[in-house]
């Protein structure tokens, strides 16, 4: 079995070095010097928890054509990253290979197969111009809510914080052979892999706090301790969330807590900085069509008002184009 891990990068470094070390047959798409680093020398792995350092020896390219055809192709890159290297991974791409989304946000695929109303409705926020749905097309799509916390530290090196949970999902909710046959080989490698039937559940719970907390943070460069306690922050990034659980309720989603069981949640994470804030303050794009917009255009399409979301999303793509980041 072949796998390949496009965007090797914290969360890709982490998966693809816990499998390296099990044996599995592993690749890694990266680019620049982390690449270079891991051709080289090999990618380390720190974990944290368990006060493990091992370097692992991996196949690593920046040319999908090196690689060759492979069963599974997990993205772990930033929604908008995606869709400018859609022709680039054509190359791993066979007739039977499955795609995990492991990516951030509203799955571009998020209607296919969810039966009802809104059966295959395309978002423009996530796919402008369809070349996701083309390019991959939705029936390769195995969905992949990421839960570890990593970060690369130094080019070749990663360093996992905490957590180990890679909860999978078909689109239609199967149990199917595709997942369980990923699942058994993210457990060989130490790691949690769940295969869920209603993992769009889980999609929105994590989006809860992604939707709220990275704009906010990014626009007032507090820490979540801080802007989860704040009475004026909080009641902003509480209303945000409860527009998108109007939203989410419309389609069908379940929430297995309530907001400000989630918020006291962000707060307990302590002083940290959301990735948003992150790629704000280190110039790099912001994922804002992916975990705010998405959600506005989620509520146009069930007819649910979202004053707070719409004031946060005009804010953060002004302060983020203001920046040249979006």
């Amino acid at each position: 079995m072949k796998i390949c891990v496009f965007g090797a990068g914290a969360i890709g470094g982490y998966m693809g070095a816990k499998l390296a070390q099990a044996g599995a047959e592993v690749s890694l798409v990266a680019r620049g010097p982390h690449l270079a680093a891991m051709q080289e020398n090999g990618l380390r792995l720190i974990e944290e928890e368990s006060g493990t350092d091992v370097t692992v020896p991996v196949t690593a390219s920046d040319n999908a054509a090196d690689l060759g055809p492979q069963d599974y192709v997990v993205i772990t890159l930033k929604a908008h990253s995606v869709p400018p290297v859609v022709d680039r991974m054509q190359p791993l791409i066979g007739e039977n290979t499955t795609i995990v989304w492991g990516v951030n946000g509203v799955p571009w695929w998020y209607f296919h197969k969810v039966g009802g109303l809104y059966e295959g409705t395309r978002l423009a926020t996530l796919d402008p111009g369809d070349v996701q749905w083309n390019g991959f097309g939705p029936d390769r799509m195995l969905g992949c809510v990421v839960y570890p916390a990593a970060e690369v530290i130094e080019p070749g090196v990663v360093k996992h914080i905490e957590g180990n949970r890679f909860s999978l999902g078909e689109p239609d909710g199967s149990k199917s052979e595709r997942a369980q046959t990923l699942s058994k080989a993210l457990s060989e490698a130490g790691l949690r892999a769940p295969v869920r039937p209603k993992l769009r559940d889980e999609i929105w719970v994590k989006l809860w706090g992604n939707l709220s907390f990275n704009p906010i943070s990014a626009l007032t460069h507090a820490t979540l301790d801080v802007l989860c306690t704040d009475p004026g922050t909080r009641e902003v990034a509480r209303n945000m969330m409860l527009e998108a659980q109007e939203i989410a309720e419309k389609l069908g989603v379940k929430f297995p807590v309530n907001v400000d069981k989630r918020i006291e949640g962000g707060a307990a994470v302590g002083a940290h900085r959301t990735s948003m804030l992150q790629d704000l303050t280190m110039g790099r794009p912001m994922e804002i069509d992916a975990l705010v917009g998405s959600v506005q255009e989620l509520g146009r399409v069930t007819g649910t008002p979202t004053p707070t979301i719409d004031a946060v999303l005009a804010l953060v793509t002004l302060r983020a184009r203001v920046a040249g980041l979006y």
